[in-house]
């Protein structure tokens, strides 16, 4: 009798990398102490793409409050004309 290959169940990792991610999370930014304004550029301009997208939480690592607070400070920053809407490429 053949035996059947056997697999990790779906999302768990083996071996010793397991361990890794179960470490304490990465802190925010802005709870760290930064503020969003939509009138400090300099610092929004972080959390947009080259192209002038508004980068996901993934990639900036932001928890969800400020993550909301940080795209609605970039929204009132375009309409202020303090940050354009589309990026250079165009």
């Amino acid at each position: 009798m053949a035996r059947k290959n056997r697999r990790a169940p779906r999302g768990a990792v083996r071996g010793r990398r397991q361990d890794f991610r179960r470490g304490k999370p990465k802190p925010c930014a802005l709870c760290a102490g930064a503020v969003a304004d939509w009138k400090d550029t300099s610092t929004l301009r972080k959390y947009m793409s080259d192209r002038g997208k508004i980068r996901g939480r993934r990639v900036t690592g932001l928890c969800p409050r400020d993550q909301r607070i940080v795209a609605t400070a970039i929204k009132n920053a375009r309409e202020m004309a303090l940050l354009p809407y589309l990026g250079n490429n165009r």
